[in-house]
């Protein structure tokens, strides 16, 4: 049953990440991606505060965006090697699609910060779900980029926070399965 993603906690049980630079076309088509935000969206929101917001960037605007990244790079590195921009401007391109979860604290609320950051958190995972669950595969990637006040700026309003990169495509080939966590070193009672 396990290998059958047809029901619901199969599906859950299986699932798995792909790497964005292995994925290839097809990738969802903008009805399909609207349909994977609208499902991320249905997640436990303490407050209905909607903390997290998606940016999309169509493939028309991925060489924008990867100048977007070197020259976000380039305030913190100068000295940076032509090699290193190319590797940020090919981390624009990786895979058909390309979504960006945005944390957005409501400081005048009184739902604790914390909540409101693992409403994003949840958001996140549930868009990788929801893309597994329509035959793609999702990659959730950070790194310096996530953190840059340069790339927040340009990307959302100040106060936001990068949750993650999302990467949606197809699998040029088949995914790596990785170790997963002994149940016994996770688990307790009490």
């Amino acid at each position: 049953m396990l290998n059958d993603r047809s029901t619901p906690l199969a599906l859950l049980a299986t699932r798995r990440s792909g790497k964005p630079r292995d994925m290839v076309a097809p990738g969802p088509d903008d009805p399909q991606l609207a349909e994977i935000l609208r499902i991320a969206a249905r997640v436990p929101d303490h407050g209905k505060l909607a903390p997290w917001r998606f940016v999309t960037v169509a493939v028309d605007r991925r060489d924008a965006f990867g100048e977007m990244l070197v020259a976000a790079y380039l305030l913190g590195r100068p000295e940076a090697r032509p090699a290193e921009l190319d590797e940020i401007r090919g981390f624009a391109q990786q895979a058909p699609a390309l979504v960006v979860v945005l944390s957005r604290v409501d400081t005048s609320s009184k739902i604790p910060a914390w909540e409101q950051e693992l409403s994003a958190g949840a958001a996140c995972a549930l868009l990788e779900t929801a893309a597994t669950a329509m035959g793609f595969v999702s990659g959730w990637l950070t790194g310096w980029a996530a953190y840059s006040e340069a790339v927040i700026a340009s990307l959302g309003a100040p106060g936001d926070r990068i949750a993650g990169f999302f990467f949606i495509g197809s699998p040029a080939r088949d995914l790596d399965e990785r170790p997963r966590p002994d149940m016994a070193d996770i688990l307790h009672a009490w």
